[in-house]
């Protein structure tokens, strides 16, 4: 019983804080146009993402809890307050999450990393740069930031800090230590936007484009369009880390001794990681390759296999070959935990879509930018979004709450659709880079402590400066010459 009145005076500021935004919202008339049923579902919806936000209990329980209400409310019937968990993307996600702990069980995701870093790890930049190479080998498959980080490049990274006896908290971080962690959440937010697979929240983007702007982001086309400026954003970035806050030691010698010992220590492949290497080459070539055709002895052979069906595919043959079993499975907590609030979430942001409330918002926030150009117009709103990320401490909740209305908005101001898209699915992972609470990953790599939150701060928004001209200006001169504007 104390235990229970610990619990919730320890929640009680949140959940008043959830009840205050929900409550209030149902209490005020709703627009002209929206039925009370549909002011309802905003009410709920809101109460929930405000929840993921401030969590009086995990986003996942907040999620499931919007689904319940919802239902409680009258805001939608049961079957379609549940109809997001059979969408494909969910369990493409799934999948994803299950392949990632392939990666790690198996060793093949820190054998990677510790052969570039043993390649081209002497020099200090040099061993940021195979860490983030490794982190994107990873991301081609892997949508979880937590996995790629916390499961395979921090450990490598913290074992290298301490051969060169760098250690949180305390003077010597700055040897390499810091460096290192500053590099690579600044470049993860990179690779997040790299890949379709490389966040989660990427697939809700894709969906939300299909939906709102009738455009298809398919992994080929999403790594096409990105592939240029992220590319340039890799090199700019950690050069000006390097050159504005630089490590004490620019020598890493050590490093690829380092690394050859552990590989020393793991010894040959084995057979599961052969196994492993294979799924995740079959599957990243299946997924690049959907909808292409290739002409083989005058045979015309297509790839039309659904990408959900090629991820679920590469885990019942991990399943057989005993790389992974069940319980493996089973116990995949993040996997089952994305499943619960994905699948709730975006199913409630489309069903919200559904009301007309997207629309009318859209109508008001272009009525501000009465007299203004499209150009002006759209670096007005994304420059909005951009900066608006402060206020969130998930990319997922910044999307679902602002991608559709933003993207409505600047679609109906008069900018390219495909245009829009991009810019705004680039820019919601870019974004999470100006504090260290923006992404997944962020708290994973504070919490070593290594970085100071003001020198974390300063470094996110001189990078996110960089990041919004680098994309604004190859990023878009980019898709122009592929057609997307």
């Amino acid at each position: 019983m104390a235990l229970w009145f610990y619990f919730m005076q320890k929640n009680l500021a949140k959940w008043l804080i959830v009840l205050a935004v929900g409550i209030g919202i149902a209490l005020v008339p709703a627009p002209d146009g929206v039925t009370k049923q549909s002011w309802t579902l905003f009410a709920i919806f809101i109460a929930t993402i405000v929840g993921s936000i401030v969590q009086p209990m995990t986003g996942s329980a907040m999620v499931f809890l919007g689904v319940i209400a919802v239902v409680l409310f009258g805001a939608l019937p049961m079957d379609k307050a549940l109809k997001g968990y059979s969408d494909t993307n969910v369990w493409l996600v799934l999948a994803s999450f299950f392949i990632s702990r392939g990666m790690i069980k198996t060793g093949l995701g820190k054998r990677t990393a510790l052969h570039f870093i043993r390649l081209i790890g002497k020099r200090t930049l040099g061993l940021g740069y195979s860490l983030v190479i490794a982190e994107t080998f990873l991301a081609t498959v892997i949508p979880s930031t937590s996995a790629r980080m916390g499961g395979v490049i921090l450990p490598i990274t913290r074992g290298i800090t301490e051969t060169f006896d760098s250690h949180p908290n305390d003077e010597s971080a700055n040897k390499l230590g810091t460096f290192l962690i500053n590099l690579l959440y600044q470049t993860e937010v990179i690779i997040c936007a790299t890949f379709l697979t490389g966040q989660v929240s990427n697939f809700i983007i894709a969906d939300f484009a299909l939906k709102y702007a009738n455009i298809q982001l398919t992994y080929a086309s999403w790594l096409t369009a990105s592939i240029v400026p992220s590319l340039v954003s890799l090199i700019v970035i950690p050069l000006m880390i390097y050159r504005f806050f630089p490590p004490e030691i620019r020598s890493t010698p050590k490093a690829a001794g380092f690394a050859q010992e552990q590989l020393n220590e793991i010894g040959k492949m084995s057979f599961h990681e052969w196994i492993m290497l294979g799924i995740f080459v079959l599957v990243v070539l299946l997924w690049a390759t959907k909808k292409m055709s290739i002409v083989v002895w005058g045979i015309t052979i297509t790839n039309e296999l659904d990408t959900t069906l090629v991820a679920l595919l590469g885990i019942i043959v991990l399943l057989l070959t005993k790389v992974l079993d069940w319980k493996d499975v089973t116990q995949e907590h993040s996997a089952w935990e994305v499943f619960i609030w994905y699948g709730g979430l975006v199913n409630l942001a489309t069903s919200l879509g559904e009301t007309g409330l997207t629309k009318l918002f859209a109508e008001k926030m272009a009525s501000y930018t009465n007299g203004m150009s499209w150009v002006l117009a759209l670096a007005v709103l994304v420059f909005v979004y951009f900066y608006s990320h402060y206020a969130f401490a998930s990319i997922t909740a910044h999307v679902t709450a602002m991608y559709v209305p933003f993207l409505v908005v600047t679609i109906a101001v008069g900018a390219p659709a495909g245009l829009a898209v991009l810019v705004l699915a680039y820019f919601s992972n870019l974004t999470a880079g100006i504090t260290h609470y923006g992404t997944t990953s962020g708290p994973i790599l504070f919490g070593v402590g290594f970085v100071k939150q003001k020198n974390w701060w300063t470094i996110g928004l001189i990078a996110s400066i960089l990041n919004i001209l680098i994309w604004s200006v190859v990023g878009i001169m980019w898709w122009k010459t592929l057609g997307w504007w």
